[in-house]
């Protein structure tokens, strides 16, 4: 088919899988969803695109109860002798619960007490937000002692994540519905990954070795909006997570992703967009014979 496809079971999770997502229905127009549901009406797969050029419009599941899902994302980029703080008042705690520190924000956290914990959390209040060597991350961060020093991995929401992965690989000054395609490709690629996970403590990084994510800088109200109108779509084949590939251009994708297959151009879906272009008509132009699909709690 030209794109990866992880089945979205709970053989493939692997060491430190996310329960979640085994439990998690995919709302597949015209396909039974992999759970046992109530059957819905099958729906038209596909539209040609009025705006022609071949494109084929990949139709939008109904919405359903939307699905809570936590990410953890390895701050590999960082490195490992992380500077520690918050935005506002923060507590150090091992994984059992104990209080090693705590302080107000822009106090540093003493990442000593991390080698002698052994596993430590740092948390904040639910609207402030965790920093590391200056960039700001929502969510909470688990702390490893290493030899080399800490390794940081970030836990935030699943849609807090894909919002900051859209600005990070686009501008947020494109068109939205190249930034809603963005939207829709950075999640499957990140479900693909909750599905098999990269470490048993971590999903993936936060390099483009998987998909560019720099926190909170790269968020606004343009990709969150991406992230909202998009919230739960998928790509997905036969059942499966398409491991939906990406890059800046034509001519890196055939490079980079051309032994694989279908690639995604985030110039030539800008260029979709402006041309008038929705953003599921420029998935079915970049994914051919991919499906979009919803994640939605159990049954509901």
């Amino acid at each position: 088919m030209g794109f990866t496809a992880q089945q979205f079971s709970a053989g493939n999770g692997g060491s430190g899988s996310a329960d979640p997502l085994i439990e998690a229905l995919l709302a597949e127009p015209g396909r039974t969803p992999l759970a046992a549901v109530q059957a819905q009406r099958p729906a038209k797969r596909t539209a040609v695109d009025p705006h022609g050029g071949g494109s084929v419009v990949l139709s939008e599941p109904e919405r359903g109860t939307p699905l809570s899902l936590e990410i953890r994302v390895a701050l590999l980029s960082l490195g490992q002798q992380a500077s520690l703080t918050a935005t506002g008042a923060w507590q150090l705690r091992r994984s059992t619960g104990e209080l090693l520190q705590q302080g107000s924000a822009g106090e540093s956290v003493n990442t000593a007490l991390v080698a002698a914990a052994g596993d430590a959390w740092l948390i904040t209040t639910p609207r402030e937000a965790v920093v590391v060597n200056g960039r700001s991350y929502a969510g909470r961060l688990r702390l490893l002692p290493t030899s080399g020093g800490v390794s940081v991995i970030n836990h935030l929401a699943l849609e807090s994540y894909i919002a900051a992965v859209v600005g990070s690989e686009m501008p947020s000054s494109w068109p939205l519905e190249a930034l809603m395609a963005q939207a829709v490709a950075a999640r499957s690629y990140a479900l693909a990954h909750m599905a098999r996970p990269a470490n048993r403590h971590w999903h993936l990084g936060d390099t483009t070795r998987w998909q560019a994510y720099t926190g909170l800088r790269a968020a606004n109200s343009r990709t969150l909006k991406a992230a909202q109108h998009t919230a739960g779509l998928i790509l997905s084949y036969q059942g499966a997570i398409v491991e939906s590939l990406y890059a800046a251009n034509r001519q890196i994708s055939l490079e980079a992703h051309g032994h694989l297959g279908a690639s995604m151009s985030q110039h030539g879906a800008r260029q979709l967009a402006e041309d008038g272009h929705r953003y599921n008509a420029i998935l079915g132009r970049y994914y051919p014979g991919a499906s979009l699909a919803r994640l939605r709690s159990g049954g509901g």
